[in-house]
């Protein structure tokens, strides 16, 4: 099952994903600093809002991922290797 999050993400653009980005980790620095000075009333709104950090990370890199060429996703391929290889 999807949710609900994840289902807003499939119709945004790159730009707004990028934007949202960027806001939602400007908020997390601010709560973890309140958090830190003073408390939140709900500290689990932080594990929230890295949970949208990390789906939107996912959601832009996903994206990239779709728009490279068969000669770039094979050099990446390659370069994956590697590191597995010199682990």
């Amino acid at each position: 099952m999807a949710t609900k999050k994840y289902l807003e993400l499939q119709d945004m653009s790159v730009e707004t994903m990028n934007q949202e980005l960027k806001q939602a980790q400007t908020d997390l620095k601010r709560m973890v600093y309140d958090h830190g000075a003073k408390g939140l009333q709900n500290p689990l709104e932080l594990k929230a809002v890295r949970k949208d950090i990390a789906r939107l990370k996912t959601e832009i890199r996903a994206r990239e991922l779709k728009g490279m060429t068969t000669e770039q996703l094979a050099k990446r391929s390659k370069i994956r290797l590697t590191r597995r290889i010199n682990k």
